[in-house]
C-alpha cells in the first residue's frame, strides 16, 4: 500500500443526532458560561483555594464540628418542611458564630439593615395598596 494514495472506497462519518438530555445539557451550558467564565477569572474563588490549601491551625476542626451541627440540625428537623431550612442553618449559624464572633457581629450588622430596609419597603408598598383602594 502507498503512504500517499487515498483508498478506493470512501467512508463517510455519520454523527448520532442529539437526545433531549444533551440538547438540554448543551443549552445549560451556553446560558451558564458567561457566569461560569466569570466565577474562573474571580479573585474570590482563587483565594478560597489559597486558603484551603493552606489553613489555619485548627480550621478543620471548627469546619467538623459547625458540619456536625448542621446534621444534628436535619435529625431535630422532623417533620415541617420549614423545620428542615430552620433549623440546619440556625444551629451552624450558632456554630460558626462562636467560633467567628466578630464576623457574625458584622454579618449581623448588615442583615439586620438589610431586613429592616425590606420591611420598609414592604410597609411601604402595603400602605400605598392600602391608600389606593
Amino acid at each position: 500500500l502507498s503512504l500517499y494514495s487515498s483508498p478506493a472506497c470512501e467512508t463517510k462519518y455519520v454523527e448520532n443526532p442529539q437526545t433531549q438530555l444533551e440538547e438540554g445539557v448543551s443549552h445549560l451550558r451556553h446560558v451558564m458560561e458567561p457566569y461560569t467564565a466569570w466565577s474562573l477569572l474571580s479573585d474570590f474563588f482563587s483565594e478560597g483555594y489559597e486558603f484551603l490549601q493552606n489553613p489555619p491551625a485548627g480550621f478543620y476542626p471548627r469546619l467538623g464540628v459547625i458540619g456536625f451541627a448542621g446534621i444534628i440540625g436535619l435529625f431535630l428537623a422532623r417533620g415541617s418542611k420549614i423545620k428542615k431550612l430552620v433549623y440546619p442553618a440556625g444551629l451552624m449559624g450558632i456554630g460558626t458564630s462562636m467560633y467567628y464572633p466578630q464576623q457574625a457581629v458584622a454579618i449581623a450588622k448588615v442583615a439586620g439593615t438589610q431586613l429592616y430596609d425590606w420591611s420598609l419597603q414592604g410597609y411601604i408598598a402595603v400602605e400605598s395598596l392600602w391608600k389606593d383602594n
